[in-house]
């Protein structure tokens, strides 16, 4: 967090894709970086600082920031720390659950940013941020293979599974663990497999194959790794 940050910052770096199509959704033009892997809104045109784990310093620096925004997950604290040293504004929030982000983004709106609060966030907020609903089925959700990769428990995905009805089978594991195929491929602990298209683009013809015993669905990744605008969305994967 960052005290006594400008009100309505007029150049803002984004190091994060879902802060950027949030940001995008109520001032563009006060948006002055983003990474490559900011692709919404598609026509977004910025300068690129290259990705979220190895960000082109020099670049950020050059862009005259009055505030960049960055996310512990996401960025690393070495580069949060350079940027600082080097005179910029860093603001980096910590994201583990939706109503989290929620609540990130009234606080970047409100007194970090000091930007009008978009229709989306207050819509997300009734949505998302109430009682848990009945569990409907057990997911894993992989997001990488060779070696394969799940998603575990204390992060945003498997919070918004569970609040579409989803029940994370790895929920009980670190937050990103490697695991063996079978254990994915396992009807007494999964029900229904879903494959992303990102960070691994999972296709029709690169995931379903494996899995012989439990069921799979191909799903937007956007819609369940990221936060901001795409929440509005995301609530369509409940069918």
């Amino acid at each position: 967090m960052i005290l006594g940050a400008p009100r309505s910052a007029q150049r803002v770096v984004s190091l994060v894709p879902s802060l950027t199509e949030a940001l995008a959704s109520v001032a563009p033009e006060r948006v002055v970086g983003a990474t490559d892997w900011c692709t919404h809104p598609h026509d977004l045109d910025v300068t690129r600082v290259r990705g979220t784990k190895n960000p082109d310093l020099a670049a950020v620096r050059a862009l005259a920031p009055d505030l960049v925004l960055a996310v512990k997950e996401e960025n690393r604290e070495l580069d949060v720390r350079r940027l600082r040293d080097a005179g910029v504004r860093v603001h980096v929030s910590e994201i583990s659950t939706v109503p989290e982000a929620v609540e990130t983004f009234e606080d970047l709106f409100d007194r970090v940013l000091g930007w009008d609060r978009p229709g989306w966030l207050g819509a997300a907020r009734e949505q998302w941020c109430g009682p848990l609903p009945p569990v409907v089925a057990r997911v894993a959700i992989p997001v990488w293979r060779d070696p394969w990769m799940v998603v575990g428990g204390d992060t945003f995905t498997s919070d918004l599974a569970r609040r579409l009805g989803w029940a994370n089978a790895f929920g009980d594991r670190e937050r990103y663990p490697h695991v063996e195929l079978a254990e994915i491929d396992d009807p007494e602990r999964v029900d229904l497999v879903l494959l992303p298209d990102e960070p691994y683009e999972f296709t029709a013809a690169d995931g379903p194959e494996a899995f012989t015993r439990v069921p799979t669905r191909r799903v937007p990744g956007r819609l369940l790794t990221w936060y901001g605008p795409s929440l509005g969305e995301a609530a369509a994967l409940r069918g």
